[in-house]
C-alpha cells in the first residue's frame, strides 16, 4: 500500500487525488490540504439546493461535486486530509460499511490524543471529543473496484465563510448555523490554544495509519497523474454532474452527528408558517415560529416556542403538546392548526 504525503495541491486537485487513485485500483493513504480553498458538494446532494453558488462565484471559491457521500462543507488550508484508498478485496475492508468507518477512524483518534485531545468515533461519522463537540467529519464512497475513506484533521475553520458557502432560505436561519457550528465544532487551536506543526500532525497519523495497514510505500505525485487529474476536474465541475439531480430533499445541515438546524415552510389554509428548529438528539433544543397567519392572543407564539422547547420531535407527541396549549390559554388561529405547525416543522412520525 502506498503513501502520497502531499502539502498542498491545489484546491480541487486535493479532492480530485484520491478519485484518480480509485479509479486506477491504487491502493493508497494520502495526506494533503488544498491550496486553494473551495466547496465541495456531496455525491447525493443537489448543488443549488444546498450550497450559495452566486457567493461561490463572487468570493471566487470554485465549487466541486465528489463520488463520496457527506454534506457540503468549505475546505482550504487548515484542513489535512487523510484519504484511504482500498480495494474490496482488501482484507480489512469490510461489507458493512459502518465498521469501516469506526476502523479506519481509529488511527485518528489515536493523533489527536497524541496531541493531548481526547476523542473518540461517534457513528455513523463523526470524531467528537470527550465534550461531545465535531472535530473530524467522514465521508466515504465506492469509486471502480475500490473504497473510498476521506476525513480531515482541522487544525483551524473558518465559520464565518462556511455559514456563507451553505444555502438558506433567509439570514436568520445562516446565523442560527453559524452560531450552532461554534458551539458543536471545535478544532486544534480551539482545543490547544495553538496548532501544532503540519509536518509533526502529518508523521503522527502516518504512524497511526501504519499500526494498522502495515509498513506504507512512499510514492510520489507523478506528471501523468497530474495531466488525468486535469481530465477528471474538467468533468468534476462541468454542469452535467456539478447540476447532476438526486432524489434526496434536504431536510436541514448537519452540524455534527446528533445536532442538526432544520428550516421548513408551509402554506396553511390560514397563512405561511415558518419554522427553525436547532434539534439535538431528536429533541428541540431551540424553535423560532414566524409567517403571515393569524393568532390570538397574539402574544402566545412566544410562549408557543417554550413549550416546544425540549420536547422529543414526535409527531403524535408534539400534536397533543400543540393541542394542549391552545386549549389552555384559548388560542385562535384561523385556518392554522397544530398539524400545519408540524408540517412547518418537517415532523413525520
Amino acid at each position: 500500500m502506498y503513501l502520497f504525503n502531499l502539502d498542498k495541491l491545489p484546491g480541487q486537485q486535493s479532492m480530485l487525488f484520491f478519485h484518480l487513485l480509485a479509479r486506477m485500483g491504487i491502493e493508497a493513504l494520502v495526506l494533503v490540504s488544498p491550496k486553494i480553498p473551495l466547496a465541495s458538494i456531496g455525491y447525493f446532494q443537489n448543488a443549488e439546493e444546498e450550497a450559495d453558488l452566486q457567493f461561490c462565484k463572487k468570493a471566487n471559491i470554485p465549487v466541486m461535486r465528489r463520488e463520496v457521500g457527506g454534506g457540503s462543507t468549505y475546505l482550504d488550508e487548515n484542513q489535512i486530509f487523510h484519504q484511504v484508498i482500498i480495494r474490496r478485496d482488501h482484507p480489512l475492508f469490510s461489507r458493512k460499511i459502518s465498521e469501516n468507518y469506526e476502523r479506519f477512524s481509529l488511527p485518528v483518534i489515536e493523533t489527536y490524543r497524541e496531541f493531548g485531545i481526547e476523542t473518540s468515533f461517534r457513528p455513523v461519522n463523526d470524531i467528537l471529543t470527550k465534550e461531545g463537540k465535531k472535530i473530524t467529519g467522514e465521508g466515504s464512497g465506492d469509486i471502480g473496484d475500490c473504497f473510498v475513506w476521506v476525513g480531515g484533521i482541522l487544525l483551524d475553520f473558518d465559520y464565518q465563510v462556511m455559514s456563507r458557502v451553505l444555502k438558506v432560505p433567509e439570514e436568520k436561519f445562516r446565523d442560527k448555523i453559524y452560531k450552532s457550528m461554534q458551539d458543536n465544532l471545535t478544532t486544534m487551536k480551539k482545543e490547544l490554544g495553538e496548532i501544532p506543526s503540519r509536518e509533526e500532525i502529518k508523521s503522527v497519523l502516518i504512524e497511526k495509519f501504519e499500526k494498522l495497514f502495515g509498513k506504507l510505500e512512499p510514492a510520489n505525485l507523478t506528471l501523468p497523474m497530474i495531466k488525468e487529474m486535469e481530465k477528471l476536474e474538467k468533468e468534476f465541475t462541468s454542469p452535467a454532474f456539478l447540476f447532476k439531480k438526486t432524489q434526496r430533499i434536504p431536510k436541514g445541515v448537519k452540524i455534527r452527528e446528533g445536532v442538526e438546524i432544520i428550516y421548513g415552510i408551509h402554506k396553511a389554509k390560514g397563512g405561511l408558517i415558518r419554522a427553525i428548529q436547532e434539534v439535538k438528539k431528536e429533541r428541540i433544543k431551540e424553535i423560532s415560529l414566524s409567517g403571515d397567519f393569524t393568532l390570538y392572543p397574539k402574544d402566545c407564539l412566544e410562549e408557543l416556542e417554550g413549550k416546544l422547547k425540549g420536547e422529543i420531535r414526535k409527531k403524535k407527541w408534539l400534536n397533543s403538546k400543540i393541542d394542549e396549549f391552545y386549549d389552555k390559554e384559548k388560542v385562535q388561529s384561523p385556518g392554522v392548526n397544530s398539524e400545519d405547525f408540524l408540517k412547518a416543522m418537517k415532523v413525520e412520525e
